[in-house]
């Protein structure tokens, strides 16, 4: 399940995947993309780009706020859990993991298709 979606279901909610490009020209999410972890094992990672500067957190206030606009969550349900100053972070999304898995599954679906899949 892990190679083909970013999302991974935990027991307060799903843990999120990302790829970050700070300095962008615009704020987006711009699809997804494999990814290989830190064990060498392969994952499917979300890809944004956001205008923020990598300084003092405001790149990771920036990823918040714009996933927090794109899915419609409350900016507190979403936390940066690991990769604070790295491009690939994990993303907390606290909640229901089975409905936020049903609701936010498509939404990575309608851009997900850039990659050459």
């Amino acid at each position: 399940m892990a190679s083909s979606s970013p999302f991974e279901a935990v027991a307060d909610g799903l843990r999120v995947a990302l790829r970050v490009t700070p300095k962008a020209s615009r704020n987006a999410v711009t699809g997804t993309a494999d990814a290989v972890d830190a064990k060498g094992e392969g994952k499917r990672v979300l890809k944004l780009a956001v205008t923020a500067v990598p300084e003092n957190g405001k790149a990771n206030e920036a990823v918040i706020k714009l996933l927090s606009k794109a899915w419609k969550l409350p900016k507190t349900s979403l936390t940066v859990v690991a990769g604070a100053t790295d491009r690939n972070k994990i993303l907390h999304v606290a909640g229901d993991p089975a409905a936020l898995l049903a609701r936010l599954s498509p939404l990575i679906d309608d851009v997900g298709s850039e990659g050459g899949e």
